[in-house]
């Protein structure tokens, strides 16, 4: 199994610190969900009684963000998934969430491929650097939904993830301008 395909291992110690297995160093609840937006799995687990603690976490952080006036969810949606723990069963909610959330994923994965397929100025010198644009743009728009474990691609979360590559585009973008004015 590849490496960014196993979960992330985070350790909580008895002090309640973070502990990342990967990179021997502790992590602050920020830092896991930078890993999440960059499409990374993460578990989270009691070092003491291996309690696993992973939606504990998930909670956390999305309470923190909330608290910041970051609206995640509205308060209509909160109220639904109250309503539906209160359901014996737990209703029907947390399925009906993941089938949401993977229809989302496959079909902005759809609409990349169908961009990219009808789109005629792909044959274009300098169309990669518009598409990497794109692509940035539409991750940006849907708050990482449309991030690189999300879609399965493993190149653009590498892309994205170094500086280097972003003065790339910014260079091929240049020179793609330079080539419209000149069309001009």
């Amino acid at each position: 199994m590849a490496e960014q395909d196993k979960p992330l291992l985070i350790k909580r110690y008895a002090s309640r610190r973070l502990y990342n297995t990967e990179t021997s160093d502790y992590v602050t609840l920020e830092d896991i969900a930078g890993f999440i937006r960059e499409g990374r799995e993460v578990q989270i687990v009691d070092l003491k009684t291996g309690d696993d603690l992973t939606r504990q976490y998930l909670l956390q952080i999305i309470a923190e963000h909330e608290s910041r006036g970051e609206n995640v969810l509205p308060v209509n949606v909160l109220n639904d998934l109250v309503r539906s723990y209160m359901v014996p069963g737990g209703g029907v909610m947390p399925q009906f969430l993941q089938t949401s959330f993977d229809m989302l994923r496959e079909s902005q994965s759809k609409m990349m491929e169908n961009m990219n397929a009808m789109n005629p100025m792909s044959k274009m010198p300098g169309f990669e650097a518009m598409k990497a644009q794109q692509e940035a743009f539409l991750k940006a728009m849907t708050g990482g939904f449309g991030a690189a474990g999300w879609t399965g691609g493993a190149e653009e979360e590498k892309s994205e993830s170094s500086g280097e590559d972003l003065d790339d585009i910014k260079k091929q973008l240049a020179a793609l301008q330079e080539k419209l004015s000149k069309m001009k």
